[in-house]
């Protein structure tokens, strides 16, 4: 063999290598997700892992584990009487390891293991779960998995005795009932092991108010829970980001509750067979339900179009950054409401909490948005189209994909195959475009090297 011959492979070898060592961050952790929607599909496809005869068909398997690891709860079967038990640890499995993050995980697990963190390494895990200093990064995983667990295994005490001491469940029964139900609330994840979903407990305040906190806690976001645990009584020491990201959540939680309280309060098929406390309890886990979880206490079909529309904003905005949930984010919806409030003032910078907002974040907000609401359009009248069913139904079900939520009217799995798989593209895209879009917008910033002369076009 010639002497360059013999060097060319080791010199292919390194350029391999190198290129993969360049590869962007959020590139492997969309990828790490596509390899668990694989895995998932693949275990989900054994015969061992459904309750009636035969394997899934390879579509059910896919959709549901796409559904499982990107947190969402849309499914095309029942998910309590169509899997087994080895179906259901798989599903709990695949939406605890899609709610931590895969790389946050990885990474928890290699600290577990070596006590130490590659360069390499922290940099997947601070596109992931969006740690600001790169050397804070261990300290935050550890914080991340420790929260995380206590949380869970809180809710599932709560939801393990409430089911034991006062529906009967066995214990055994009743301890995986409160586990299931408690990671899938945490990772917003909306996956039930009831047929209706969680519509035997709608006026029962132990479990709905659990699976809500829950919900809420999950859904607040990682950087956001590090920052209170660490600060949980100075306002003044926090971020603008938690700032933001409480004030909205606290705002968007009391609009909902009280929109979808008032719009179906006297709605026979929804809350209005409840008493006061029935129908207050109700709102409210509806109210905070649409922006990120996908649990259900009442029928979603049976609610009106309008109280639809505002389950379809909650559901596009979703809830805070860099955790469990889906959507927009409400940092990125807070920095476009302080634009337009500052561009009603007059104002030439957008401003808040005594802190200003750079342009280029400003932007970002922009595309996040604009390339979501693309999205959910492009892909409801595709399904719109495909199953002739009306839009607010499909538009409903686009939103809820994208916002990796999990609520439905009842559609899911009646839409063609075609369009289900858009919902799986959109659930994907819900997960990690958001975070894979702002980081790589983040990372690609520069200052050009020449500007063109300026020129202000007509708007509006």
């Amino acid at each position: 063999m010639p002497e360059n011959a013999r060097g060319m492979r080791p010199r292919l070898l390194r350029d391999l290598v190198r290129r993969h060592r360049k590869r962007h961050p959020a590139q492997t952790v969309a990828a790490a997700f596509a390899v668990g929607i694989l895995v998932g599909t693949v275990l989900l496809s054994l015969p061992a892992a459904r309750a009636g005869p035969g394997a899934a068909p390879l579509q059910v398997a896919t959709f549901t584990a796409t559904s499982a690891v990107c947190v969402t709860g849309l499914v095309v079967t029942d998910t309590a009487t169509y899997w087994s038990g080895f179906g259901h640890v798989v599903i709990l499995v695949l939406i605890q390891v899609g709610g931590l993050g895969f790389m946050a995980l990885a990474s928890l697990l290699a600290l577990a293991m070596s006590r130490r963190l590659g360069l390499h390494q922290r940099l997947l895990a601070q596109t992931e779960i969006n740690v600001t200093r790169l050397g804070e990064t261990r300290r935050v995983l550890l914080a991340v998995g420790a929260f995380s667990l206590a949380f869970e295994l809180l809710a599932a005490v709560v939801l393990t005795g409430r089911l034991w001491l006062t529906y009967g469940e066995p214990l055994g029964r009743a301890a995986w009932l409160g586990l299931f139900h408690s990671v899938s609330a945490f990772n917003n994840a909306g996956f039930a092991l009831y047929s209706d979903n969680l519509v035997g407990f709608v006026d029962d305040g132990w479990v709905s108010l659990t699976v809500t906190l829950a919900v809420i806690a999950g859904g607040l976001g990682f950087p956001v829970l590090i920052e209170l645990l660490r600060a949980p009584a100075r306002p003044g020491r926090w971020s603008l980001h938690t700032k933001l990201t409480l004030t909205l959540t606290w705002v968007l939680l009391a609009v909902g509750t009280l929109a979808i309280g008032a719009l179906e309060w006297s709605n026979p098929a929804t809350f209005g067979p409840l008493d006061l406390p029935g129908k207050l309890l109700a709102a409210f886990f509806h109210g905070a339900g649409p922006r990120t979880a996908g649990f259900n206490s009442v029928d979603y079909g049976a609610m009106g179009e309008t109280s639809w529309l505002v389950t379809d904003i909650l559901m596009f905005i979703g809830a805070g950054s860099a955790g469990t949930s889906g959507g927009i984010r409400v940092t990125t919806f807070a920095v476009l409401v302080l634009m337009v409030a500052a561009e009603a003032r007059g104002l030439t910078t957008v401003n808040a909490f005594g802190r200003r907002i750079p342009s280029t974040a400003q932007r970002q907000a922009l595309a996040v948005t604009l390339i979501g609401l693309g999205a959910v359009v492009l892909a409801t009248m595709a399904i719109t189209a495909q199953s002739g069913l009306p839009m607010s139904q499909t538009l409903f079900e686009a939103f809820s994909a994208f916002g990796t939520v999990g609520l439905t009217t009842g559609i899911t799995a009646e839409l063609p195959t075609a369009s289900q798989n858009l919902l799986i593209l959109l659930m994907f895209l819900g997960r990690t475009g958001p975070i894979t879009l702002a980081t790589a917008l983040a990372l690609r910033e520069r200052e050009p090297r020449y500007r063109y002369p300026e020129e202000r076009p007509i708007i509006g």
